[in-house]
């Protein structure tokens, strides 16, 4: 009986000491989850065997409709001599930190898309340890931050790829005058320009080439900010240093500013109707539709001016009922002495020109 025993306590600490569980090929060390020697996270790590994911520090800058490659590549520290079957996961994270987006799974040459992604992305899998991302004609919306993830049996490693379009941001304000638009008026009102809600980096970027602009917009993490390369009174005061103005985070339902826009390169042009005579807002409307194009947007317009230097001293209707003309030499007659969109408002009546859009 006392050799029974002590068989029984040998094998219990052989398990203890040295017995590891086994699964997918590899021996596994558990982290306990303990204040001890653990991370108290309760991680499994391979015995020996690291599995490590690279992606690039800096970010992929592109343009709306281009196609483009999150690189992402993994590895195993030592190295397999065989190839393990993983599954890759690619997700957006979101700007307010709440649940991620799911873009794309693959395990092997299977994979699924999600969502607006679907259809729109694969992986580019060149060599056997390549977890790049391949999206095409991306969107105003495709731009943040990605995570690419690689799951091997328990272990699960991951890296942040950050995707940036160059763009134009441009403050805007509807119809009816400032401050009229709660934060999700404020998104909707780009939307309906061919824009997004700009982030607080694409406006602190336009600041940098010189964006001033003094009233308070929204943007999309939901403060309320304002670009000042100026310092004027009504302004914050000349003492401030230039930069952004923050009214900091605001009530998104009970609050009201204007807001700022983001938008990209464009698929077609914009260019100025020649037409025998001025138009109202309808008949500008009937002018574009009979040749075969639109009428332009407020973000189209900014992008043909920022990316095309469309240059036009013409005043001209565009879809949400204002008045502009996009000027990218200035010149006597012709506005303020920088480059820039020029507005008149929008008039309730009166007779201008109008800008179209066409796909190319």
């Amino acid at each position: 009986m006392l050799l029974l025993s002590l068989v029984v306590m040998l094998l219990q600490l052989g398990r203890g000491c040295c017995g590891l569980p086994f699964y997918n090929g590899f021996y596994y060390d558990h982290v306990m989850n303990d204040k001890g020697n653990g991370n108290g996270n309760g991680e499994v790590h391979f015995n020996g065997v690291k599995l490590v994911v690279e992606t690039p520090e800096d970010a992929i800058f592109t343009y709306r409709g281009a196609n483009v490659t999150l690189p992402c590549r993994y590895h195993y520290e030592p190295k397999l001599e065989t190839p393990r079957k993983i599954r890759i996961k690619w997700s957006k994270l979101r700007e307010d930190n709440t649940k991620e987006r799911d873009v794309l799974v693959a395990i092997g040459l299977k994979h699924r898309s999600f969502g607006e992604f679907r259809g729109r992305v694969h992986l580019r899998q060149r060599g056997e340890q390549e977890a790049s991302l391949v999206i095409s004609d991306l969107r105003l919306q495709d731009y943040g931050k990605y995570r690419c993830e690689v799951i091997d049996g328990l272990e699960d490693e991951s890296g942040i790829v950050e995707l940036e379009l160059r763009g134009v941001v441009f403050p805007y304000q509807p119809h009816h005058g400032r401050y009229r638009l709660n934060f999700h008026e404020a998104k909707k009102a780009c939307e309906e320009q061919d824009a997004v809600i700009a982030s607080f980096e694409q406006l602190f970027k336009s600041w940098e080439e010189g964006l001033d602009w003094c009233n308070a917009g929204w943007l999309l993490d939901g403060t309320v900010q304002y670009p000042i390369s100026l310092p004027r009174e009504p302004c914050g005061g000349k003492r401030l240093a230039p930069g952004i103005r923050s009214y900091g985070e605001r009530h998104k339902n009970l609050h009201y500013f204007d807001v700022f826009c983001f938008s990209s390169a464009l698929k077609g042009k914009v260019y100025y109707l020649v037409h025998p005579e001025k138009l109202t807002l309808e008949e500008a409307k009937q002018a574009c539709q009979d040749d075969r194009a639109e009428i332009a947007k407020v973000g189209q317009l900014y992008a043909a001016w920022k990316f095309f230097s469309l240059d036009r001293c013409d005043a001209g209707w565009l879809a949400d009922g204002s008045i502009r003309y996009p000027i990218a030499f200035p010149r006597p007659n012709c506005g303020p002495p920088e480059p820039g969109v020029r507005s008149f408002g929008f008039p309730d009546k009166g007779k201008f020109g109008v800008y179209c859009y066409k796909l190319n």
